[in-house]
């Protein structure tokens, strides 16, 4: 484990900028049991930061695959009342979410996807107040990681036990800006303020679609709906309260047109999905949708994805990421979306997010789609930059901006 010291600074990191707990708060946090140490600090941070009550919510990648495993489909299906009404009281009651993570890549290698895809299916339709309340940023929430040895052997093949399990800590907390030398929290206020000046530029171009083409054979171009708005680093919730939904981000991002996604997108980085690793695939586009689609690994379960509902082939997040950016720099490969997505340009499957529309926050959904904002019950981010990647914007005149070239941002 690292020091205590760097803990302590990590846990405070998640509850003053992830979601910055407000006096008398209600705070949940939902931990596996690989992040017991963690959680604690974290526990305690949010009581001293004012919280009225901490509830956190324990789960264990090895028990979910024993249900997948020996639960019938209807069985995993059912969501009982009780959790409905416990999220719903979290909701009711204001609260804010700090998820801490830490994955057991491979857990689920070999799950039936049908079941599993049914079963986050499942939950999602019992429970679209509670992703509304979050992605529509009327509560704060977060999402931090902390390191365990079957995540940091993966990560890292060459080493073995604590060596490895120490490794992953000093990159995650390196990437998530907590050094022994200075203050987190100072430190991720320049980080946002640095966010922020490339989503000022992208939003004063005001593009009517972006076109993306490598060596890789990505060759896509993704429409923006009208009145677009670039977000990336800290977010206001809907009372005004500024968090940071992901522990590390390094995106800008906004919301693309549902229905003018055109080409091919070749993924650069594979996709842990629910415990699977879907890997070395690609996906083609025709007037928004995925007509075409193939992975070397796990490609059944990729089409589960793309099967979860009516709008999971359509996509509601584009992000952009310099090639050269510290995540990326490290040259590793996180098998975790949280991590990787900050190395790369990247786009997510399914919903969208409010906030990347002029006056999204307060609209209904309803009126959000006949803008062209995809709702899904999935949002499901993988990675397609790389060091060669060329994006031009395209504005409403028609005239040209090369935005990056040679993988970075030239704006």
């Amino acid at each position: 484990m690292p020091k205590l010291s760097l803990l302590e600074k990590y846990a405070k990191l998640a509850v003053k900028v992830g979601v910055n707990v407000q006096k008398d708060q209600v705070v949940v946090v939902r931990a596996t049991t690989e992040t017991k140490e963690l959680t604690r600090l974290i526990v305690k941070e949010a009581y001293e930061a004012g919280a009225k009550k901490v509830i956190t919510q324990w789960s264990d990648d090895y028990l979910t695959r024993y249900a997948y495993d020996y639960q019938s489909v209807e069985t995993l299906e059912e969501v009982p009342g009780y959790a409905i009404e416990t999220n719903r009281y979290y909701v009711d009651n204001n609260a804010c979410f700090i998820n801490v993570i830490s994955p057991m890549i491979g857990v689920n290698q070999g799950v039936d996807p049908v079941k599993m895809a049914k079963s986050l299916t499942a939950t999602q339709k019992a429970l679209p107040f509670l992703r509304e309340y979050t992605m529509g940023n009327k509560g704060q929430w977060t999402i931090v990681a902390a390191s365990n040895t079957v995540w940091a052997e993966a990560v890292y093949p060459n080493l073995k036990g604590e060596e490895a399990k120490e490794a992953l800590w000093t990159a995650i907390l390196n990437a998530c800006r907590v050094y022994e030398d200075s203050d987190p929290i100072e430190n991720w206020a320049k980080h946002n303020a640095e966010l922020s000046k490339h989503n000022v530029i992208l939003n004063e171009l005001n593009f009517k679609e972006l076109r993306f083409k490598n060596s890789l054979g990505t060759d896509l171009t993704v429409g923006l709906v009208e009145n677009h708005v670039w977000s990336g680093g800290g977010e206001k919730t809907t009372s005004g309260v500024y968090f940071n939904p992901n522990i590390p981000t390094e995106e800008t991002f906004t919301m693309p047109y549902k229905w003018a996604t055109s080409g091919k997108v070749v993924a650069t980085k594979p996709l842990n999905y629910q415990g699977t690793l879907i890997e070395d695939f690609y996906l083609v586009f025709e007037e928004g949708k995925v007509v075409e689609f193939d992975a070397k690994k796990e490609k059944k379960t990729l089409e589960e994805l793309l099967n979860t509902d009516a709008n999971a082939r359509y996509i509601g997040e584009i992000a952009l990421i310099s090639h050269d950016s510290p995540i990326s720099n490290t040259n590793l490969l996180f098998l975790n979306t949280l991590y990787d997505e900050n190395a790369s340009c990247h786009m997510a499957l399914g919903r969208a997010y409010p906030m990347n529309i002029k006056g999204g926050l307060n609209a209904p959904i309803e009126e959000l789609e006949k803008k062209g904002y995809n709702n899904s019950l999935i949002h499901v981010d993988f990675m397609f930059g790389s060091k060669d990647m060329s994006i031009v914007g395209v504005k409403h005149d028609g005239s040209e901006v090369v935005v990056f070239k040679d993988g970075n941002f030239v704006i």
